[in-house]
């Protein structure tokens, strides 16, 4: 196909004076055939504009769409790093009040062995005290058996 401008440079030549109806046609042709090219330039050139458009705005869009997917990922992991760190704070003021009760624990069992302890020795003092009255009575029968005789 002939390029746009052999055209126009046809369309101006014009070998005779004499302007002949076949001439005439011809040169209708060829400046619709002009008209057609220009068209189609200009037809593609908004089409490659509007495809260029469209390409970046889906550009633009697939990044925001991405953006927004890895923000609602780590929105979610950033909250369970969130929580992970409470987490962790509550378990060290747990241990720390086990470790307390486990303390205060050892001080009532040490409390109440001391007690029963106590309690065994005034029980073995009762005893005593039993089995001491008892040799004081079987020691004063026996003065007093003596003391009659």
């Amino acid at each position: 196909m002939s390029s746009p401008r052999r055209l126009q440079a046809r369309a101006r030549v014009n070998p005779s004076s004499e302007t002949s109806r076949s001439d005439v046609q011809s040169e209708s042709l060829e400046s619709s055939l002009l008209r057609l090219v220009n068209d189609h330039q200009n037809s593609a050139i908004r089409l490659r504009e509007h495809t260029e458009k469209s390409k970046k705005k889906a550009i633009k869009s697939a990044s925001r769409v991405s953006d927004l997917l890895v923000e609602a990922v780590n929105g979610g992991v950033e909250e369970c790093f969130v929580n992970e760190k409470r987490i962790e704070v509550e378990i060290r003021a747990l241990k720390t009040t086990i470790k307390r009760f486990a303390k205060q624990t050892d001080q009532w069992l040490a409390s109440t062995h001391a007690i029963n302890n106590a309690i065994k020795e005034i029980g073995d003092f009762e005893n005593w005290m039993k089995t001491m009255e008892l040799d004081c009575k079987s020691i004063a029968a026996a003065i007093s058996n003596i003391h009659q005789s």
